[in-house]
């Protein structure tokens, strides 16, 4: 079966001021749509066709571009839309917030590693907070849509919290303030979804 954009399961202007409608609408429906379309093309008629896009990333020969690209955006954006939310986003709490003050020492420190890892990525890539088995978190950043899963990923591990800092994904609102579309970033996290994703990964 071929891969399909996943729902987005609120309205574009649903995350505003902090994402603005028009951005959300052009994230989703021309760049996270294209990663599908491109994917879909990349692995027809291969020995991918039909896997599970993390097995496809876990296993991915890093020099097949059009897969590695268009598989790391397809994966990529899809992880980051539900791991926004505009109402029932939650608390970090549990599990997952006691990792999180064991690797960082407290919630505030590791907002400021992330938000670093965020913007000091140069050009294109994304930040992400991932789990290892046993459940240790760690933060890290991967260049274009390069993500931990691949090979010799930056942190290794399981993403369940990933920030998109391509310049499509906040410039029309942010121009070049990538820091100030980072800090509106932890505004709509859901973070009942990363609860979830620490509990299943770890």
């Amino acid at each position: 079966m071929a891969f399909e954009l996943p729902k987005l399961q609120y309205a574009y202007d649903a995350l505003e001021p902090h994402i603005d409608a028009r951005t959300m609408e052009i994230h989703y429906t021309k760049h996270h749509n294209g990663y599908t379309n491109n994917l879909n093309n990349a692995i027809a008629e291969t020995d991918l066709e039909g896997k599970p896009i993390e097995d496809i990333l876990i296993n991915l020969d890093m020099n097949n571009s059009a897969v590695r690209n268009n598989g790391g955006g397809f994966y990529n954006h899809s992880l980051f839309w539900t791991v926004m939310n505009p109402e029932d986003k939650g608390y970090l709490s549990g599990e997952l917030r006691d990792a999180i003050e064991e690797m960082f020492g407290s919630v505030d420190t590791f907002k400021d590693v992330f938000a670093k890892a965020a913007a000091t990525r140069f050009g294109s890539g994304w930040a992400w907070l991932c789990v290892h088995k046993g459940g240790r978190v760690e933060v890290c950043s991967t260049p274009n849509q390069d993500n931990p899963l691949m090979p010799k990923g930056a942190c290794g591990g399981t993403p369940i919290l990933g920030l998109d800092v391509w310049e499509h994904a906040y410039y029309l609102n942010y121009q070049n303030r990538r820091p100030d579309y980072i800090n509106a970033f932890f505004n709509v996290i859901n973070w009942n979804e990363v609860e979830r994703r620490y509990a299943a990964a770890k």
